[in-house]
């Protein structure tokens, strides 16, 4: 019986190195050989998603931006946009706040030409989490990004919506402190959903589009139905797509939430648990 896998990418095939182990690359050509469909559903924009899984031997249609972007054989099946008035009084309270954001957009990564200096001072603030981060991980976190083919920077909220036909899937926030105080406020727009991919950030992204959503309009295109699914994930982002799907695995080192969701519980990132789930919930079946 075919089956369609979706798997998260940070936290789930990727390990705390940010790497794909050959054990993981081994299992996911296996299911495939073995007729099934396997997709990278992540927060991650597509283009990002590109670029890890073109360091690997791997071939997979991909879900990105919280299933908000949908693609497969070159093609985009789904697209799924914040409305421009939302995205205007979102970034109004993150401006007002001085949080450092990105946009994930059918143009791109956008950053916002502020990042350096608001990122200084939101690690300044979170001493929790900047204490914790290696020199490369500070300075990567902190450097202002550089133009290129998929990375754009920007000043001004209205200058990114006069883009000709852009269209804005996410927003991207690090933040701790204030976080709750945050998600209130967003919480008041209408048209808008809110979820984490980790404990030190947010991300907004309209009421539709989820990794729940990305996963049922890969099905429908491969002719798979939805209770022939299989989704893999480790936190609150990734619960949509585990309650769409027939068969739901949370990672060991999911959050406990996210384990209670799901049906069954694998091994955790770093112990190669894509692998592990694949070989005993759908080459062993």
């Amino acid at each position: 019986m075919k089956k369609l896998i979706a798997i998260d990418l940070d936290g789930t095939l990727l390990s705390s190195n940010i790497e794909i182990s050959k054990e993981n690359v081994d299992a996911i050509q296996k299911a495939q050989q073995a007729g099934h469909v396997v997709m990278i559903c992540s927060g991650r924009a597509p283009e990002d998603i590109k670029q890890l899984i073109e360091k690997t031997p791997l071939d997979c249609p991909v879900a990105g931006s919280n299933g908000t972007k949908v693609l497969a054989d070159g093609k985009l099946l789904s697209q799924i946009s914040i409305d421009k008035e939302s995205v205007k009084e979102v970034a109004a309270i993150l401006n007002e706040k001085k949080y450092p954001f990105k946009l994930y957009t059918s143009h791109g990564i956008l950053v916002a030409s502020t990042w350096t200096e608001r990122m200084l001072a939101f690690l300044e603030q979170n001493q929790e989490f900047s204490s914790g981060l290696t020199p490369k991980e500070y300075k990567f976190l902190t450097e202002q990004p550089q133009e290129t083919d998929t990375i754009k920077l920007f000043d001004e909220i209205e200058d990114v919506l006069k883009i000709e036909e852009i269209a804005i899937q996410k927003f991207f926030i690090p933040t701790i402190s204030g976080k709750d105080e945050l998600i209130a406020t967003l919480k008041a727009f209408e048209g808008i959903s809110i979820t984490t991919s980790g404990p030190f950030n947010i991300e907004i992204m309209d009421t539709n589009g989820h990794k729940g959503n990305g996963i049922k309009v890969m099905a429908e295109y491969f002719n798979i139905p939805i209770e022939n699914t299989v989704a893999i994930g480790d936190n609150f982002n990734d619960v949509p797509m585990l309650e769409a799907a027939g068969l739901s695995i949370a990672m060991g080192n999911a959050d406990p939430t996210v384990k209670d969701i799901a049906d069954v519980v694998t091994l955790t990132n770093n112990e190669h648990g894509v692998a592990h789930a694949i070989e005993t919930y759908v080459l062993a079946k």
